[in-house]
């Protein structure tokens, strides 16, 4: 068992509520962020626990920032946990927060799980987190689901949007560039990993790929 489900399976503080097999690709992720200055923003507040959770995991020199649209939410706050209230389908209140967390080198996406919700947020965000930094979308199952927007196939689901995102990653190597060509996106990130309902972005500075021979 790995140090987030421990915390989690013994749990005295405020209200957990996470799917039970994102412990350990968080812990593949993000255990090289533990114990640095570290900035990890989530949306979705909820009852706060896996604020507390993440502080404690990643130590004491960690900040944590939590979005949500409900103002209550603002009572969770507490040392070195920072609460900021707003609607993350709202453009204006994403850029907003560029200025209030002028650095964030993890974002969890664990908020209302619309489709605008989940795309706003990557398209204002992504480009604000860290050249080194880890972008998490939860949930990914609701875009399959119609009361959130989703749907099998469905045009504009997140799922549809992140399958784009596999072409700019391969960007270098198409043939055509009037179908798509390198972007920000293919110059900033380093990989995209797809589990049961979770996507993880890692961002790193990237150059044009080299090929390479060697041996007699």
């Amino acid at each position: 068992m790995g140090a987030l489900r421990d915390y989690f399976e013994k749990n005295t503080g405020r209200i957990i509520y996470k799917w039970l097999h994102y412990f350990e690709i968080y812990e593949r992720h993000l255990e090289r962020f533990r114990g640095r200055e570290v900035h990890l923003m989530e949306m979705g507040v909820y009852r706060g626990g896996s604020l507390q959770m993440w502080k404690h995991y990643l130590g004491p020199r960690a900040t944590i920032y939590g979005v949500d649209v409900d103002p209550a939410c603002r009572a969770l706050e507490e040392e070195r946990v920072r609460i900021m209230i707003g609607d993350q389908a709202d453009r204006e209140f994403l850029r907003r927060l560029r200025g209030e967390a002028p650095r964030i080198d993890i974002l969890i996406d664990d908020g209302g799980h619309t489709m605008n919700q989940q795309i706003a947020t990557f398209e204002e965000l992504y480009g604000h987190l860290a050249d080194d930094g880890i972008y998490v979308c939860e949930d990914l199952h609701t875009s399959y689901w119609p009361r959130y927007g989703g749907g099998p196939g469905r045009p504009g689901t997140f799922v549809e949007y992140a399958k784009r995102l596999i072409d700019q990653l391969n960007a270098w190597h198409t043939l055509d560039p009037d179908q798509f060509e390198v972007d920000d996106f293919t110059l900033t990130t380093h990989s995209m990993h797809f589990y049961g309902s979770m996507l993880v972005i890692e961002k790193q500075p990237m150059a044009p790929p080299r090929e390479g021979l060697s041996g007699t």
